[in-house]
């Protein structure tokens, strides 16, 4: 016993070893590409590097394509690929979806910061790196208008042209190369699947303000560039430029379309606008695909390599989704609640497991055929293995349509729905806590039932350390605790959790007294006839996804290079010779756009096969779910609690809750008195709940408490 002891901890001991290398290596690459984001501005870099790497690297089969490719491209490819053999290998070997480490030191960082603001909640350590990234632009611009400002005076101006309008045609044309910078990680943020999220430590619904925050700002730098010379040639008398395309060099029709769909894309972005007019918002943002086509045919496709890595990354994950929301899902039933939600239960491969709380964007064709909306699963991948629910709440016009469709009192046989994701967070930190504090307004409180039932199934466990809970909801009526009966699932809960340290504080803030349920607002099942065409919810590429992800971005990036190598030297190459002067500049463009996306389709498409096929295999042995469609659902746990109690672990919730009518918590005093070492601290709910409870961790009076938001309003 003693050898096998000392094996197994010499075995943990290399793969730290292995894992310490592998962080090192993804991380110095990581500082070489921004350090050469650094150098781009300088004379070095024009001037030595610059020519060193183009006669290194413009060969007769990628041309002028090699240096670009070569130092800005592939290295973040490669953190990518890396990254994904690392996520793999720490979830295999490393029990990475089990994180139960006290807090780090990085916890102080974490904190918030910033409130109120544009910006929304912010912590320092994002409030660090936002600065370090403004750093960057200004340093960019400030070095770039140096360099070109210095050269222009009396002598190099042109015969008729003001000294001042050379400055303003030298600043437009600065002003689009720092955006070509923010434009270079606007990407990363909305590759939902993408390793690169996870390697830092970030979920794709966290990522959604940076990318919010960076379109604003390369939208601005992109509007000066574009006024910059539509000023230069309107007071030059060359107007007429707004419609040249040029065969070599920068084309400028393009560059307006590109602009023209980019300034629509942020309109429509705005908070206001995009509130009240969502579906015009949604369907406007699909324009990035003619933005990036027009943009890549304005600047070339050896310019557009600067920020191709988070575009090929983000082609490569919109092409999987694609892929996976092909296929209908088999929804096996569906809970209609008294406060105006439903619950949709689908069945789910048994290998498919996700960490709490994940999300996943639904499709609903007889609703909206191409609107997607993302909601959190509720359910627990070890406590339901061949179950996935979410609850969807009736507060929008395309969730009024469905509740509408569910709780008509005709039957419904089949609903045909579509299904991306789950996405999540790779690893979970619930248990580094002594104390676990959730805070909820309304619909809100449905991340929090999947993160319960984690705890539920893991207080079956002896030697698992358990954090005390504490759950806070705000809900408007009486009603709406209904939303309590989905803390526990109908099937598969322990009958034991007494090891489960829970209270929960309800606050019902329009009702003053209980109300009475009228019979036909009870819970209601609706079961759903199986079809043929259904398939249970699977990941996309299976159990081993992160392999199977490097193996697309790495195939399909050599297949890329190859059909590029191939047209440059049998067909660019005799015409130009790599002058660079002779094969228009839009046809060589086109042509690599058009490699890219065939590579990652063709890739993609062939693993998103052959996981179908053994996807398929592991379905056939799930249980048919399907049974008699009862007339009603057992009544409410929680909106009649005082009605006889037939299941254990109900009655141990229900006897821990405390329901408070005409009030709002006291979130200031019940978090301040929560005691521990280390408090998580998690809200979600509307702005103001989420800016309060962010307000009392940051104030410095409890160094114990450790936030964290959990916010779908973007």
């Amino acid at each position: 016993m003693d050898s096998g002891m000392k094996g197994f901890a010499a075995s943990n001991v290399k793969r730290r070893y292995m894992f310490t290398a592998m962080e090192l290596l993804l991380g110095v690459v990581f500082l070489g590409w921004l350090f050469m984001w650094v150098m781009m501005p300088t004379k070095t870099y024009k001037q030595t590097w610059t020519v060193k790497l183009r006669a290194d690297t413009n060969s007769t089969y990628i041309g002028p394509l090699g240096a670009n490719l070569l130092t800005f491209t592939f290295p973040i490819l490669f953190i990518a690929v890396l990254g994904c053999v690392y996520l793999h290998l720490r979830k295999k070997f490393d029990n990475y979806t089990e994180s139960n480490s006290k807090a780090g030191h990085l916890d102080l960082w974490r904190r918030p910061v910033l409130v109120k603001g544009p910006l929304g909640i912010v912590s320092g350590l994002e409030l660090a790196f936002f600065s370090m990234f403004i750093a960057l632009l200004i340093w960019a611009i400030s070095s770039f208008l140096h360099i070109s400002f210095s050269s222009i005076n009396s002598k190099t101006v042109k015969d008729g042209e003001h000294l001042w309008a050379a400055r303003l045609n030298a600043a437009g044309l600065r002003l689009g190369l720092v955006g070509n910078i923010v434009c270079a990680f606007l990407f990363f943020p909305v590759a939902r699947g993408s390793s690169i999220l996870p390697l830092v430590g970030l979920t794709s619904e966290a990522s959604i303000k940076y990318h919010i925050w960076l379109g604003h700002i390369v939208m601005a730098l992109f509007t000066a560039h574009g006024l910059c010379y539509i000023i230069f040639w309107a007071s030059t008398n060359q107007i007429s430029q707004m419609l040249a395309w040029d065969k070599i060099g920068v084309a400028n029709v393009p560059g307006e379309l590109a602009l023209i769909c980019g300034l629509l894309m942020w309109l429509t972005s705005i908070p206001r606008f995009r509130r009240k007019m969502f579906e015009l918002f949604y369907y406007t943002h699909h324009l990035y695909f003619l933005f990036l086509f027009f943009f890549v045919l304005h600047v070339g496709i050896a310019f557009f390599c600067y920020i191709l890595p988070g575009v090929y990354l983000f082609l490569v994950d919109r092409c999987l989704r694609f892929l996976q929301s092909r296929c209908k899902v088999r929804l096996v039933s569906a809970r209609v609640l008294p406060c105006e939600a439903v619950e949709l239960t689908f069945t789910k491969n048994p290998g498919l497991t996700f960490t709490s709380p994940s999300m996943v964007f639904i499709n609903v064709p007889s609703i909206s055929s191409f609107q997607w909306h993302p909601f959190t699963v509720t359910s627990n991948s070890n406590m339901e293995p061949d179950k996935l629910s979410l609850v969807i709440k009736r507060e929008g016009s395309w969730s009024e349509k469905l509740y509408q469709v569910l709780s008509s009192p005709s039957s419904i046989d089949r609903l045909e729905v579509s299904l991306e994701g789950p996405y999540g967070p790779t690893s979970t930190h619930i248990l580094r806590h002594d104390t676990l504090v959730m805070v909820s307004g309304g619909s809100g409180i449905t991340p929090f039932i999947s993160i319960i039932r984690e705890l539920v199934y893991r207080s079956t466990s002896p030697s698992c350390p358990l954090p005390r809970i504490l759950l806070i909801t705000v809900f408007k009526n009486y009603s709406d605790l209904t939303m309590l009966d989905l803390l526990l699932p109908l099937t598969g809960t322990p009958s034991d959790i007494s090891r489960l340290q829970f209270q929960l504080e309800a606050f019902v803030t329009r009702d003053q007294e209980p109300t009475t349920l009228h019979p036909q607002n009870l819970l209601r099942t609706i079961w759903f006839k199986p079809n043929p065409t259904d398939a249970p919810v699977s990941a996309v590429l299976g159990p081993n996804s992160w392999l199977w992800l490097g193996a697309i971005i790495s195939t399909s990036f050599v297949g890329f290079l190859l059909l590029l190598g191939i047209l440059t030297r049998f067909y660019i190459y005799p015409i130009d010779h790599n002058t660079n002067m002779i094969f228009p500049y839009s046809g060589r463009s086109a042509f690599s756009v058009l490699f890219v996306c065939v590579c990652i389709a063709a890739m993609a498409s062939a693993a998103v096969m052959w996981n179908k096929k053994q996807n398929a295999m592991e379905g056939k042995k799930i249980e048919n779910m399907e049974g008699q469609s009862p007339t009603t659902s057992p009544g409410s746990w929680f909106y009649n609690a005082d009605t006889e109690l037939e299941s254990l672990p109900h009655q141990s919730l229900v006897q821990a809750t405390k329901v408070h009518f005409g009030a709002r918590p006291n979130l200031k005093k019940m978090l301040l008195e929560c005691e521990g070492s280390s408090v998580g601290v998690m809200v979600c709910g509307p702005r103001g709940m989420r800016q309060e409870v962010a307000a009392v961790c940051s104030s410095g009076l409890a160094n114990h408490l450790h936030f964290e938001s959990i916010s779908f309003g973007w």
